[in-house]
């Protein structure tokens, strides 16, 4: 089962998707996830040369006072929130996990980044290749009770995705985004292999792609760059809905 419905979230967008942001995209979409931001020294030494060459981060003082705020923004909107982190160590994560579960909403556990400031910091990316790491911070947001996602990618050299998935529910997590990059049949593999919600992420646009991630098993999509454009909201949340009342029929 989705976490959320109608079953379509907005996909973080690091500097870029704040409250203000997800109020927006709020009459289309059931979830939104926040972020990315940076919990510790180490990733937000990382976010700070990342923001030198011209990305565009979240660089508040208090990262986890910045999560508080956001989400509390969100209290009165209809909509799921969560929470795109990248971190290192765990004692932030546990932080930023309660203030989520504090609010009903989500932590995402950001193993996705391939920026090489944020790999060699020791998150994003470089998670998905030490999967012990990646238990141990899903294990860690889990028992400070919140819910808790993990954002992931495909086409990471040496990674099995369908293997490290049920490892990963094991540990506590309650959901895979997983960002498909070309590589979409890989949904169908990580379906096959966890019983936990897959929400798939890349290029959702429109009904052939919406029906194409449904259809490898995936319990929800996710719209990343064009989340502001309200025409392709429209099109997923539309074409989402009809495609799982078709189901139920």
């Amino acid at each position: 089962m989705s976490p959320f419905e109608p079953r379509v979230a907005l996909a973080s967008l690091s500097g870029e998707a704040d409250a203000e942001w997800a109020r927006a995209g709020a009459p289309y979409v059931g979830g939104a996830f926040l972020g990315g931001i940076a919990l510790d020294e180490g990733t937000r030494s990382a976010a700070r040369t990342m923001v030198d060459r011209d990305r565009t981060e979240f660089l508040p003082a208090d990262p986890v006072a910045f999560i508080d705020d956001q989400l509390d923004a969100l209290a009165d909107v209809d909509i799921v929130p969560g929470f795109n982190v990248r971190t290192a160590t765990l004692d932030p994560l546990a932080r930023a996990a309660t203030v989520c579960e504090s609010h009903d909403a989500i932590i995402e556990i950001n193993a996705h980044c391939r920026q090489n400031e944020m790999c060699t910091a020791g998150a994003g990316e470089s998670l998905m290749r030490d999967g012990d790491r990646l238990c141990e911070q899903v294990q860690t947001a889990s028992e400070a009770g919140a819910t808790v996602s993990v954002k992931l990618r495909t086409e990471v050299s040496g990674v099995d995705l369908p293997a490290l998935a049920p490892r990963l529910a094991a540990a506590g997590a309650d959901m895979l985004h997983v960002d498909a990059m070309d590589s979409e049949s890989v949904i169908g593999s990580i379906t096959d292999t966890t019983s936990v919600p897959v929400i798939a992420n890349n290029e959702v646009r429109d009904r052939d792609s919406v029906e194409e991630y449904l259809s490898y098993g995936a319990a929800a999509v996710s719209v990343g760059r064009p989340s502001d454009d309200p025409r392709v909201l429209e099109r997923v949340r539309t074409a989402t809905e009809e495609w799982f009342a078709a189901q139920e029929v």
